[in-house]
């Protein structure tokens, strides 16, 4: 450290890894020293601001990642503030000739990078960004008419007909840093002072139980991912009593592993010349990078996916604003034991299985009649994945008023879905551990077991665990009969 020569800054952002970095990649190509920047932003106009769960998890990560610097002689240096005032001032005040970021693409962030961009080009400084975290731009996957697809498999069609993705950038090397001058005038932070960690009630036990935020666990949990679970993974995903899933989407949103990376190492597990089923397998995989693609494609085109219905009728759609019913939801003692397990699951560990995810969003939006974006924003909140593309593309996919949307009139039974998914009530003995004693025939429907099932249990309904807070058949009914009246409109 101590060159005096211009420095160049590496803004890192959502992408919080040395392998597979295009903007630390060009900064380490320029032999120019390296200022290695994270903004913490809660100033800038039209950025969400994260919630409880990725704050914690961010935290984590930014640690990571300055561990991960040391190591090749540098650091992270964390400002605090507005990002467009505060790399234009540090560029200044360093003398830096270069300013390089890997892009984002909710549009408040668009917007700020790109006014970032003007003023350092205006200034004579080279500002350059990558694309980091996706196969491909959104706007390089067009229809036959060059507008924006709708219909998730089309657009994955055409994506696959692309080619193969361009291959993973290895590890950095030798990285040169630039020494910070101490009278610098942009205030550094440190990390405690973000204050990304509850305190009290710290709520994260279970969090740090079952996460490690950094590129290493990220790389680490791939690697278990395609030699254990991969096989069978086109059936085994649909199986929340099972470890069968990768268990990456934490990774992928906070950037400590790359869809590239994924996609190579998938790729290579599946040798020429094995079974069909491991074929299967991993198209079912790579469709689900797909599904992250096409969230992507839908906010960049919709920035207003978590807040807009992408199907206008839905605007019409009565919804019921009843907050009890949302906190029984939240809590998970909805009555129904596959959705309470859900909703346990990611209070104590951020993370939810997919499967179990729709079921919970589609009890919320269908059979309690609560608005999506109600669901959406718990899921923001509580999440250490909680995206801003997959998330609120899911939610409206569930929800009917999305693109590629589910009918509306697909209103999941959460019983059904228990017994085909959770046949042992495996998954529903862990999370509601007061149902552990009853037989695999009633877990998934409680108010059904005999008096005699109930006793042996140590089962009340209604005391020990709840009656269900709505019938499945009358909500139905209501649901339909509401989806009904917007079309009638």
């Amino acid at each position: 450290m101590g060159t005096s020569a211009p420095p160049a800054i590496v803004w890192f952002r959502d992408d919080l890894r040395l392998a597979d970095n295009p903007a630390l990649h060009a900064a380490m190509s320029s032999k120019q020293s390296l200022i290695c920047l994270y903004v913490y932003d809660e100033e800038s106009e039209g950025l969400r601001a994260l919630g409880g769960a990725a704050k914690w998890w961010l935290h984590g990560a930014l640690f990571a990642l300055d561990e991960a610097l040391a190591k090749k002689g540098g650091g992270l240096t964390i400002l605090r503030g507005a990002s467009a005032s505060i790399i234009e001032a540090v560029a200044e005040e360093t003398g830096a000739s270069a300013v390089y970021w890997n892009r984002r693409y909710d549009e408040a962030g668009r917007v700020i990078d790109t006014k970032i961009k003007a003023s350092l080009k205006a200034r004579g400084i080279l500002a350059e960004s990558f694309n980091a975290a996706l196969l491909h731009e959104p706007w390089s996957i067009a229809n036959k008419a060059k507008a924006p697809f709708r219909v998730f498999s089309a657009f994955w069609r055409e994506a696959r007909g692309q080619g193969e993705p361009d291959a993973p950038l290895p590890v950095p090397g030798k990285l040169s840093f630039y020494a910070l001058p101490k009278m610098l005038h942009v205030k550094t932070s440190a990390l405690a002072d973000l204050k990304l960690e509850p305190e009290k009630p710290d709520w994260a036990g279970g969090l740090r139980a079952n996460w490690v935020p950094s590129e290493k666990a990220a790389q680490a949990a791939l690697a278990h991912f395609v030699k254990t679970e991969l096989k069978g993974y086109a059936l085994g995903r649909d199986r929340p009593d099972q470890v069968s899933t990768s268990r990456l989407s934490p990774y992928l949103r906070f950037g400590h592993i790359s869809p590239r990376q994924i996609w190579q190492t998938a790729r290579n597990a599946v040798a020429p010349g094995m079974s069909e089923a491991s074929e299967k397998d991993l198209e079912k995989f790579l469709a689900e990078i797909g599904w992250r693609e096409f969230s992507y494609h839908l906010l960049y085109y919709n920035p207003d996916l978590a807040r807009e219905n992408l199907q206008p009728r839905f605007d019409a759609m009565p919804w019921i604003n009843d907050t009890k019913s949302l906190q029984t939801w939240q809590r998970g003692l909805t009555g129904y034991p596959v959705v309470d397990a859900g909703m346990r699951q990611l209070w104590m560990t951020g993370w939810m299985h997919n499967r179990v995810r729709m079921i919970a969003a589609s009890f919320l939006s269908k059979h309690l009649l609560i608005d999506w974006r109600r669901g959406e924003d718990w899921f923001w909140d509580t999440l250490v994945d909680a995206d801003p593309a997959s998330n609120a593309a899911s939610w409206q996919w569930v929800a009917g008023s999305g693109a590629d949307a589910a009918p509306y009139f697909r209103i999941f039974n959460p019983t059904l879905q228990g017994e085909k998914f959770d046949p042992d009530g495996a998954y529903v003995k862990h999370w509601v551990p007061e149902l552990a004693k009853l037989p695999a025939s009633v877990i998934h429907k409680p108010w059904k077991a005999t008096a005699g099932q109930l006793a042996g249990a140590g089962v009340e309904l209604g005391k020990t665990y709840p009656q269900p807070v709505v019938d499945h058949d009358a909500a139905r009914k209501r649901a339909l009969e509401s989806f009904k009246t917007i079309n009638e409109k």
